[in-house]
């Protein structure tokens, strides 16, 4: 019996030689039982390293087979996270009504498998093919020592992510094209900062411009339904993968202008993080957004950030209006002051011999605190919102923040009247700004004509009184001439004017930089967060926006 038993021995040791496509382990296992157990009965050690490239091989092809045949839970048994891949196996069925579907693996590339994907989407009467590739890699599982799938919802579909779920759905918004105000057509392939903007047009614009719903399959957030507020907000736009009926597509004119745009795109794409936004002044318009990170917040319409020295324009009206200040009367700009704190310039710069014009245009912050006990403590509130519209619910066609600047007292009051403090503004609220300036009026910014969907847009109670709104703009202009934003503005002519800004931010080593200004009937803000004055990092974004309007 010993002798025989050394003759079976030799034929597996031969099978394993010429195994085709199976590692050697398969074999061994099956001489030692379930693979729980050595030869004289001891645990198998659990199997350490990166998976061989045929537990890759054969991994990957046993996962594809049964997710192609519709066994989910063996599917599911070969990742790492049994649970979640059920769960979007399983959706993908039933939610995303895959009736049958195709997976063919393609040349392992380390542990990563690529593999093309056939399925059959039907919906009622609807049948559509929808095709694409994915990917996935194996891994040691860690507590067993198997090769498996690391499990991520990409593998189900590469632009799923993480919370995110597959849906067929009848009633999608109509596709649209849609239009600057030229005619020209906006897509985020030639315009990527519009990715986050396009789909809120859709979803809200779609058939109000003559489009029907069509049939499409999208990744949307798990357990969302897909609703947003009345303007756009609330939750984010789903995101469509393949369209199995189109309906009835449908044009959609703007206000953007694709050759300013183009400009905002190439502008913020010189900063690792920049936005900005460009307006016509006299009717406020939307002409051009762009971030330079490209993801589903909009910062340049929905970030909240302390805007700093930039409102200097709303600090000044206040001023200017209720006669506590005029351009050339002399306002000292010491290095210090003091208001329920202690407050200094950039650099502690100082100007004893200063006029308000001048410390507007030096953006000198102490010569404006030196004024805060000679205004009320909602002044600067009720002058943000009823001359600049900030605060007041915009419908902008988008989701958009609308500015917030509470009213304080104290070091709160002086702070807000230099922009820090509990002031709140995105790029689109400091354009504005700009724009009041310019026009004086506010008009509220949109980017899709309100009579399309008889939105009625906010007004502010009052105008800026025209002596006050010509100071400001002389003010600006002196500033853009030969203050802090000369550099930026040079060459850009003489009708302009501009306003920089530093904001500070607890634990941030830079302050972030602003800049706002305006060009005939344009105007524009920028911000960078961290870049440090405004003039040299948000301002050179802003000129080259206006220069190409």
């Amino acid at each position: 019996m010993h002798k025989g038993a050394k003759i079976a021995i030799g034929v597996v040791a031969a099978a394993v030689v010429g195994a085709a496509g199976l590692g050697a382990y398969n074999l061994v296992d099956a001489v030692a039982g379930d693979g729980s157990t050595g030869a004289h009965g001891e645990p198998a050690p659990l199997r350490t390293g990166p998976p061989t490239a045929d537990e890759i091989k054969k991994t990957a092809h046993d996962f594809l087979a049964a997710w192609e045949s519709g066994d989910t839970a063996k599917a599911a048994g070969l990742t790492d996270n049994s649970g979640a891949a059920t769960t979007a196996l399983g959706g993908y069925r039933e939610a995303a009504h895959v009736e049958k579907v195709s997976l063919k693996p393609g040349t392992p590339q380390g542990a990563k498998v690529p593999f093309s994907v056939s399925a059959e989407v039907s919906y009622g009467a609807q049948r559509s093919t929808w095709t694409y590739d994915s990917s996935l890699d194996v891994v040691r599982g860690r507590s067993t020592g198997q090769a498996l799938v690391d499990w991520q919802p990409a593998v189900v579909h590469p632009q799923l992510g993480r919370g995110e779920t597959l849906r067929t759905t009848a009633g999608a918004p109509p596709q649209i094209d849609a239009l600057d105000r030229n005619g020209t057509k906006l897509d985020a392939k030639d315009y990527p900062s519009l990715a986050s903007v396009l789909p809120q047009l859709r979803k809200r614009f779609g058939e109000k411009a003559g489009g029907a719903p069509g049939v499409e399959v999208q990744a949307v957030p798990e357990g969302a339904a897909g609703g947003a507020t009345a303007d756009g907000a609330g939750a984010a736009a789903p995101k469509t993968l393949h369209v199995v009926s189109k309906g009835k597509p449908a044009q959609l004119k703007t206000t953007l202008d694709a050759g300013v745009q183009r400009a905002a795109e190439a502008a913020v794409n010189l900063r690792d993080d920049a936005s900005v936004v460009a307006l016509k002044a006299s009717t406020g318009e939307i002409l051009a957004v762009a971030n330079s990170k490209k993801t589903e917040f909009n910062t340049a319409l929905m970030g909240q950030t302390a805007p700093g020295s930039t409102m200097k324009i709303i600090t000044s009206a206040m001023l200017l209006e209720a006669g506590k200040a005029s351009p050339g009367k002399p306002l000292p700009c010491p290095k210090y002051a003091t208001y329920g704190m202690r407050f200094h310039n950039v650099e502690e710069s100082e100007n004893p011999g200063a006029t308000f014009a001048q410390d507007f245009a030096a953006s000198c912050n102490t010569a404006f605190i030196s004024l805060a006990g000679q205004v009320g403590d909602g002044a600067l509130a009720a002058e943000a919102r009823d001359v600049f519209g900030l605060g007041l619910e915009w419908k902008t066609g988008v989701a958009t923040f609308d500015g917030s600047v509470p009213a304080e007292s104290g070091a709160g009051k002086a702070a807000a009247m230099i922009g820090q403090g509990k002031v709140q503004m995105s790029a689109l609220n400091v354009a504005s700004m700009s724009a009041t300036v310019r026009a004086g009026s506010f008009h509220q910014p949109y980017v899709v004509d309100p009579s399309l969907d008889d939105r009625t847009l906010a007004r502010a109670p009052r105008a800026l009184p025209g002596g006050v709104a010509e100071q400001l703009r002389g003010m600006m202009r002196l500033t853009a001439a030969s203050g802090t934003g000369a550099r930026a503005m040079s060459g850009l002519g003489p009708d302009t004017g501009a306003k920089t800004g530093s904001a500070e931010v607890d634990g941030q080593p830079k302050p972030n930089g602003w800049f706002t200004a305006y060009r005939g009937d344009v105007a524009a803000a920028a911000v960078v967060p961290q870049g440090g004055h405004g003039g040299d990092s948000a301002g050179p974004i802003v000129a080259s926006v206006l220069r190409s309007s």
